[in-house]
């Protein structure tokens, strides 16, 4: 009675600016003797994972990280409303604001929160916005809204000792007044 065996070896790792590659490499034997299973299963791993190793250390590919995913105010998906997260030229509320040079991209209520942390920790401005660059390859005022809200958790991690719960900020058991 003959017996296949199937090894499958995969890898995935971790790129900058959320990005990711894997590889993986699956073997198929047939053996004969159900003695030889313990001896081929220990072989093909060896041999995958030999081979999926020596594969993923080219990397391939990768985007430039500073201009990749940023549409620079033009639409990029044939959606001519939305950009980065503000519908039709609207914010949050349904308001009009105009999209002009200088104008945030994320929403008024992140704006606000980011200048009320710069205002209340005494935050040196081009500081905070060299942090926005090197975390996200944008100037605060560039940033959409993820990219604003992971901005505001790293600059309350730094430096406001209020953390992050839901829509609250609260330090402690008592509510921050961030609202």
């Amino acid at each position: 009675m003959a017996v296949i065996l199937q090894m499958t070896y995969s890898k995935k790792l971790g790129l900058p600016n959320f990005s990711s590659h894997s590889c993986s490499v699956s073997l198929q034997v047939e053996i004969a003797d159900l003695t030889q299973v313990t001896g081929e299963v220990k072989r093909l791993y060896a041999l995958t994972q030999d081979a999926v190793d020596r594969e993923i250390v080219e990397v391939g590919y990768l985007p430039d990280a500073t201009t990749y995913g940023m549409n620079n105010g033009a639409p990029s998906n044939g959606n001519e409303g939305a950009r980065n997260g503000n519908h039709g030229g609207k914010n949050h509320n349904g308001h009009q604001h105009p999209d002009r040079e200088g104008a945030w991209k994320c929403s008024d209520r992140q704006r606000e929160l980011i200048e009320k942390i710069v205002r209340e920790n005494h935050l040196d401005k081009n500081a905070v916005e060299q942090t926005a660059v090197e975390l996200f390859g944008a100037g605060v005022r560039q940033l959409n809204r993820l990219q604003a809200s992971g901005l505001i958790d790293e600059l309350l991690e730094r430096h406001g000792g209020k953390r992050r719960t839901g829509n609250d900020y609260r330090q402690g058991s008592r509510r921050g007044a961030s609202r």
